[in-house]
């Protein structure tokens, strides 16, 4: 079931990724680096982590070729249940996620995250 997006109500990072048109690769890669924040082995500052998690909010309905929706409920339940398990199973994710996304895919993305977000 896909929500109504009320684009009033938008963090301005949510509404540059709809804008960009973001495909799987860069849904699968929004949804790893919110599983390193979540993880809390991501290096960004907290407004930049907030801005992505909004990205993340916006873009985790569209198709994606790595995750599924047991992952995004993974997310949802860590996001607003946290605790040791919850912790436990982002960590594999994370390892997962790191593991088999290519570092070049990766590289990419976050230089696409700069540009359109913080550059």
């Amino acid at each position: 079931m896909n929500a109504v997006i009320d684009r009033q109500e938008l963090h301005p990072a949510a509404e540059w990724a709809l804008q960009a048109d973001f495909g799987p690769v860069e849904v699968d890669c929004t949804t790893a680096v919110v599983l390193k924040i979540l993880d809390n082995k991501c290096q960004m500052l907290p407004g930049e982590k907030v801005a992505v998690k909004a990205v993340y909010d916006a873009v985790k309905s569209l198709p994606a070729n790595l995750f599924d929706q047991a992952v995004h409920d993974t997310i949802h339940q860590a996001r607003h249940v946290p605790g040791i398990n919850m912790a436990q199973a982002i960590h594999q994710l994370r390892v997962e996620a790191e593991a088999r996304i290519p570092k070049p895919v990766m590289k990419t993305y976050k230089a696409l995250l700069r540009e359109g977000l913080f550059g």
